[in-house]
């Protein structure tokens, strides 16, 4: 399982888009530059799934979780820390004690139009904690870092890894469910039914556009 927290201050919690956007990206810098100590724990855990755990923490519990081993990436308003994947039974304590839930975010304003090639769309019909849609944006990055071709991938981490996630227009979902792109199918373990389709990853290279256009 890989853990990601989120740093949500009770006086200055992150913008929603902004958490999901890190939480993506987070995940593609673990998979575009895996530290050597952390290579067999990632291949396992890439080998039997890729499950994500969102976790919250705040104030001393943030402290306690950047002395962890892991990294941090902030998106405007948003800390995402990823850490490397641990056995469900054995996550460290600092991370075990935080809480999964209080991850209720929302954005103070539409996001606006996507800015990178890279685009995580969010199922329209289908509601959300903050969290979940984290991991499942987490999964989706994923997915298109499966789904790249070693040029581009070199592209995209050159150009920062770059990735939006915007909720997909109802009357475009299902060409995109059904588009031939990475699509993301929920296990089931929370929130909504087995199977659902959260997300669906786009972008240029992913369609057969070559490489990463300039932006």
């Amino acid at each position: 399982m890989l853990p990601l927290v989120v740093r949500i201050e009770r006086a200055n919690p992150p913008e929603r888009t902004d958490a999901l956007e890190a939480a993506a990206t987070a995940v593609l810098t673990l998979l575009s530059d895996v530290p050597e100590e952390w290579a067999e724990p990632v291949e396992r855990w890439e080998a039997i799934g890729i499950r994500k755990v969102v976790r919250r923490a705040r104030g001393s519990e943030w402290q306690r979780v950047l002395a962890l081993p892991g990294r941090t990436v902030t998106i405007r308003t948003a800390e995402v820390r990823v850490h490397p994947p641990v056995p469900l039974d054995d996550w460290p304590r600092d991370l075990a004690r935080l809480q999964v839930s209080g991850t209720d975010l929302s954005d103070s304003e539409p996001p606006g139009e996507a800015k990178t090639p890279a685009v995580l769309w969010v199922n329209p019909h289908l509601e959300m904690s903050a969290g979940k849609a984290m991991a499942q944006a987490g999964h989706a990055a994923q997915l298109a870092w499966w789904g790249s071709r070693e040029r581009a991938r070199a592209a995209w981490a050159e150009r920062g890894l770059g990735v939006s996630v915007r909720t997909a227009p109802k009357d475009r979902w299902d060409a995109l469910a059904m588009s031939g792109l990475p699509v993301v199918r929920d296990a089931g373990f929370t929130e909504i039914a087995p199977g659902s389709c959260t997300f669906v990853a786009d972008a240029p290279w992913l369609r057969g556009g070559g490489d990463v256009p300039e932006v």
